[in-house]
């Protein structure tokens, strides 16, 4: 332990040292890393992919869950994406140096608001190789230095991304030791970087609510916490049945495992009949299973071939990050916005209605980081938003909400500016 706690210790020492001089680097010196880096993980794929492979097959032999596998599992075209990402991030406007306001006082002094980064960002993650890249990018091009701390089950991928970055980082002027990456998976280890708030300025944790719950409990600095997404689809009386099918399927289907895909379809009951069918339909074709509310079994329980299972009380409120969703009738609006209220997580909500006025009132009532209308909730994405990547999905309000990239990972300072002022 005493090892392990050495190696964090000196590792985010030195990404506070680091932090102070990646502050101030000029833009196209962090861009130029960004560039080497998207080219240095599209290089070396064969590396990454051999690292990867040994972690999917040990993690698979133990039993993980097929949603984790998913999650843990890169290949050439994931890593081809990544890449982008980190090119996208490269093409972003600087934060850093922002003026956000400035304005000058009757007294003459001159004020303004100044963005500049946080410092270190500590990241404790499970499951995720992609996280290594999209953390380490964004802390790079935003000022800030990082501290890394993957799971167990990831560690030959991480390190593998890890040093990739490290070198082509280095290499192009980013200071030494701005981007750590913890090599011990004594879990004792995350109790103590939660502790280190002289050394770590903000802690994003992206993984089970278990984890983030115990951070968010534990943690001496502040916390940014998300990640967990119970998302509705609420299909009203004045659907477009053809989109509220693409939509409901492109949520579900696309890609079952992440935190924005649908879990719960709440239907109006004036549309159902019509519509339960067709989405049923669908999503059979790609083996979704469906846990019904008795009128929602009334209309489909006729129909061949379809995975109906009678829904339960926990099934409202549940994140599925599997081919299984819950589906509702529901007499009106009210009662949709009633029930996200209750079981929403406040990650990505959507209506399905040409009804402006029914969309208004759902975009502006739901309480959520993302809210749609007439479009999937798995655009909720830094990349599907044009930011290029994003270090988390938070749920929460302070001090950022939903996808944070380059902006959220910033504060600002104010900047005074007078001519032999004193205050009388």
């Amino acid at each position: 332990m005493q090892t392990a706690t050495n190696e964090l210790e000196t590792k985010a020492k030195a990404a506070k040292a680091a932090s102070r001089k990646l502050a101030y680097l000029p833009t196209e010196v962090k861009n130029r890393a960004l560039l080497a880096i998207a080219e240095a993980i599209v290089v070396k794929q064969d590396e990454i992919l051999a690292a990867n492979s040994k972690d999917y097959n040990e993690s698979q032999a133990s039993g993980m869950s097929p949603a984790m596998l998913d999650r843990l599992m890169l290949n050439s075209s994931r890593l081809e994406g990544i890449a982008n990402d980190v090119r996208t991030v490269a093409t972003l406007p600087d934060p850093v140096g922002e003026t956000i306001e400035e304005r000058t006082l009757p007294n003459g002094l001159q004020i303004s608001k100044k963005r500049v980064p946080l410092g270190v960002i500590g990241a404790i993650y499970e499951s995720r190789p992609n996280v290594t890249v999209d953390i380490s990018v964004l802390c790079l091009k935003s000022g800030n230095a990082v501290v890394l701390r993957g799971g167990k089950e990831a560690l030959r991928s991480n390190l593998a991304l890890a040093t990739i970055i490290q070198e082509a980082a280095y290499d192009a002027g980013i200071p030494q030791g701005a981007i750590q990456i913890i090599e011990s998976t004594d879990r004792a280890l995350v109790d103590h970087m939660l502790k280190m708030k002289d050394a770590i300025d903000l802690l994003i944790p992206r993984g089970g609510a278990s984890l983030i719950q115990s951070v968010a409990e534990k943690a001496a600095m502040p916390v940014v916490t998300g990640g967990i997404g119970v998302c509705h689809t609420y299909v009203d009386k004045a659907a477009d049945l053809n989109k509220a099918v693409a939509i409901a399927y492109n949520a579900k289907v696309q890609r079952p495992t992440v935190c924005n895909a649908l879990d719960t379809l709440l239907v109006h009951t004036e549309i159902a009949p019509q519509y339960l069918p067709l989405i049923a339909q669908e999503w059979a074709k790609a083996g979704v299973e469906m846990h019904c509310d008795e009128r929602t079994l009334a209309i489909l329980k006729s129909l061949p071939s379809l995975k109906l299972v009678p829904a339960k009380p926990e099934d409202w409120g549940r994140e599925f990050l599997a081919l299984i969703a819950a589906i509702k009738v529901v007499d009106s609006l009210d009662e949709a916005l009633a029930h996200i209220e209750r079981y929403g997580s406040g990650h990505s909500e959507a209506i399905v209605t040409e009804d402006k006025t029914a969309a208004t009132r759902f975009l502006n009532e739901v309480d959520a980081a993302c809210v749609y209308a007439n479009a999937s909730t798995r655009f909720t994405d830094g990349g599907q938003f044009g930011l290029g990547a994003e270090i988390g999905i938070s749920t929460q309000k302070f001090h950022a909400r939903g996808p944070m990239a380059l902006r959220e990972l910033t504060s600002y300072k104010w900047i005074i500016i007078g001519d032999g002022h004193v205050r009388t």
